[in-house]
């Protein structure tokens, strides 16, 4: 069956957010007094929940402190907002309206707060784009497990066969494919080539307007 539902993920995919990100992280990280931490290192968490950023960054830190450390970046989040303005990437907003005036169906599986992608996707000017949008706070199960993605196709009624999961890290990957959907990586974010070509995707492209092309085909 040809695609008729695009789910994107956010950070490294259509914002870019890397800074913000990572700059928000290590402010957290000494705030709460923890070992420091690569911009390197914590850019490698791009993706996943809260709660997994600080598991990966500090396995050994107890499951009682991490709400603490969560809740500490997303206030230094909003502050940095004010100073760093995060941006869609080149060819985003262009090729969504071009997207969605061709008929396609489009939504955001994110592992930030549904509040948080909102507020951003609108600041970026594309949130008239995206039909659904799904949070950390909407699942129990983030990234790369496949709870995203069947929420948004019962949500929106379309099959996995129908729905093309696009983004910049193997969790995204992952999460389409355990799905059942097809899969995209874009090489723009924060993941390498050859992590999405290991996840199993099943093109990638270098460019948003690449996006196009491929859904045209399938």
């Amino acid at each position: 069956m040809s695609i008729k539902l695009i789910i994107f993920d956010f950070d490294g995919t259509l914002g870019d957010t890397r800074r913000n990100i990572v700059t928000t992280m290590q402010m957290a990280i000494s705030e709460m007094q923890l070992p420091s931490r690569t911009e390197a290192e914590c850019a490698s968490t791009i993706g996943l929940p809260l709660a997994g950023c600080f598991k990966t960054l500090f396995p050994d830190i107890q499951e009682e402190f991490i709400p603490r450390c969560a809740e500490t970046y997303r206030r230094i989040f909003n502050e940095n907002l004010q100073k760093i303005t995060p941006e869609a990437f080149p060819g985003v907003v262009k090729t969504l309206k071009a997207l969605k005036e061709q008929g396609f169906v489009l939504t955001i599986a994110s592992s930030r707060s549904r509040n948080s992608l909102t507020e951003l996707t609108r600041d970026m000017g594309i949130a008239d784009y995206i039909s659904y949008l799904i949070g950390a706070d909407d699942v129990k199960e983030a990234k790369p497990r496949p709870e995203p993605v069947l929420k948004t196709l019962a949500a929106m009624q379309f099959d996995a066969s129908e729905a093309l999961v696009v983004g910049d890290m193997a969790v995204d990957i992952l999460m389409g494919a355990n799905a059942g959907t097809k899969t995209c990586g874009v090489t723009w974010g924060n993941g390498s080539r050859e992590e999405l070509t290991e996840a199993g995707a099943n093109v990638i492209i270098d460019s948003m307007e690449e996006l196009i092309g491929f859904t045209s085909r399938q």
